[in-house]
């Protein structure tokens, strides 16, 4: 992947998470050396500026030497690199490099050539800096997991190569590169920014539009094992409201039907007026969910082709101006978004299960088995949806409505972006389950109706999972079905076996 900077598309950012390669265009480097040469002539110049020659934070008006500025730059390195917690995912940290390889790439950083090209060298040979997870307020740019990032660029601390740990300058030194010796502003430049904040945001909306589509396709498959209508799917109802998610949701899920001969043994004559809300308002839950996603996917795209560290540097008048757009707010916002739809998204699905194993709502065997009573079948497997969903709700409190100061009240509010963004992972493992859960309990619901077949789109579905999980006779180890289902779910192999258009972020 080319990168771009101001120009990259989440797609772009995407490829990267999943593992392209990741190199500056050759056009970027024009703008870096001229602002790499204007921090030369400020620092030449000998007038205070923040971060070039004074202290840091609350320490700004304290005057550093010329003969120091080096050491200035090592320091807040080492004493920045303070985080804690497990490591940071590695396709995370590799996203995290490229987002700081874009904004570098601005020419408003003042950082070296030899600094870029050494993200640059680290990204291309496997060299992952190991970054504790904890540790960020998301203001100030992300500051501590950022440092970790520089320290290992300067032989400090540990790197992964090829998932071995080892210290930073012996995988320096094993892949042929030299520690970096940091010049004016460059330490300052890697540690400040959101880029940490924003990887994790941008992992987070990845995966949540994979849940997402997943989603689409278990709601239709719960739809026709429970026998349920596709009329509230009709675009006509959704024009009248005009939300843009709501419109594509119902088109979808009325599409991924069509042809449906489940649907029609119940076209006329059905005595059930209307079905439950976990059916009938999917296009208004998951078009919401939709449409929040998207809103979400705009800032962060935003986010990822700015600059964000502090001072900026502009070369035409060789000013360093001093401001706030390490603030992560922006991607703070983003992160509520998407957990808030993670969130509605595997409890609407659950809602789903629990209607399917309920023999008074599905119509169906009581909990999907054949011979209730002896066999419990997916009485429990719902119970861990409903927990799921449950851990979810409790993780999808806001964010960005705390704040708490820090650095002796100089930086006296946060966004906390990063723990915002951070815990996007583990929710959309939790959504996957769910969706996982909600997969094998309405492809044994369709299975009752044979040998009606259901749509071409949901029939290759229900294949893809019975290529892997048999369906549920009497009890048996259910454990290993849930996995290999959500494995379907996470992998994304279930998206792509359907032969359908599936709305997404972007």
């Amino acid at each position: 992947m080319i990168i771009t900077p101001g120009a990259m598309t989440l797609a772009d950012w995407r490829e990267i998470y999943e593992g392209a390669s990741a190199e500056l265009s050759e056009d970027a480097w024009v703008a870096i050396d001229a602002s790499a040469a204007a921090v030369a002539r400020i620092v030449a110049k000998g007038d205070p500026v923040y971060g070039i020659n004074t202290g840091f934070g609350k320490l700004a008006s304290v005057r550093i030497a010329s003969e120091d500025l080096a050491i200035l730059q090592r320091n807040i390195v080492l004493s920045h690199a303070a985080g804690t917690g497990a490591p940071s995912p590695t396709p995370v940290v590799r996203l995290m490099m490229a987002l700081k390889l874009a904004s570098f790439g601005m020419g408003a950083s003042g950082v070296q050539r030899r600094t870029v090209a050494m993200i640059e060298a680290m990204l291309e040979k496997g060299l992952t800096p190991v970054v504790p997870s904890q540790g960020s307020v998301g203001a100030s740019g992300d500051l501590a997991p950022l440092s970790h990032m520089a320290a290992a660029m300067i032989g400090v601390g540990e790197i992964d190569v090829g998932g071995k740990t080892l210290p930073a300058a012996d995988a320096l030194a094993q892949a042929g590169l030299v520690p970096l010796e940091l010049g004016p502003k460059e330490g300052l430049a890697l540690l400040n920014g959101t880029q940490f904040s924003c990887s994790l945001a941008l992992a987070g909306l990845f995966r949540a539009e994979t849940v997402f589509r997943s989603a689409l396709i278990t709601g239709a498959l719960s739809t026709e094992a429970a026998k349920g209508s596709d009329a509230p799917f009709d675009a006509r109802i959704h024009a009248l409201r005009g939300h843009t998610g709501q419109r594509e949701v119902g088109e979808t899920l009325s599409g991924l039907m069509a042809g449906s001969a489940i649907r029609a043994s119940h076209a006329e004559g059905d005595p059930r007026v209307q079905d439950p809300y976990c059916l009938r308002c999917q296009p208004q839950v998951m078009g919401a969910a939709l449409d929040l996603l998207r809103q979400a996917g705009t800032t962060l795209a935003i986010e990822a082709n700015g600059v964000s560290d502090n001072p900026l540097i502009f070369a035409d008048s060789d000013e360093a101006l001093s401001g706030g757009n390490f603030h992560a707010e922006p991607v703070a916002f983003a992160a509520d978004m998407i957990a808030m739809a993670l969130c509605e998204i595997g409890s609407i699905a659950e809602r789903r299960i629990a209607m399917l194993v309920d023999p008074a709502l599905s119509g169906l065997p009581a909990f999907l088995t054949p011979r209730p009573g002896l066999n419990s079948g997916f009485m429990i497997p719902q119970v861990t949806a409903a927990a799921l969903v449950s851990e979810n709700k409790q993780r999808a409190y806001p964010a960005s409505v705390d704040s708490i100061p820090t650095s002796a009240n100089q930086e006296d509010h946060v966004s906390m972006a990063a723990h915002g963004a951070r815990r996007l992972l583990d929710m959309a493992d939790n959504a996957s389950a769910v969706i996982g859960i909600e997969l094998l309990a309405a492809c044994q619901g369709i299975d009752f109706h044979a040998p009606l077949k259901s749509s071409d789109a949901l029939e290759a579905a229900h294949k893809h999972l019975r290529a892997a999980v048999p369906t549920l006779e009497d009890d048996r180890h259910f454990h290993p079905d849930m996995e290999a289902a959500t494995a379907l779910i996470r992998s994304g192999s279930l998206v792509a076996a359907v032969p359908a258009r599936l709305p997404g972020v972007g």
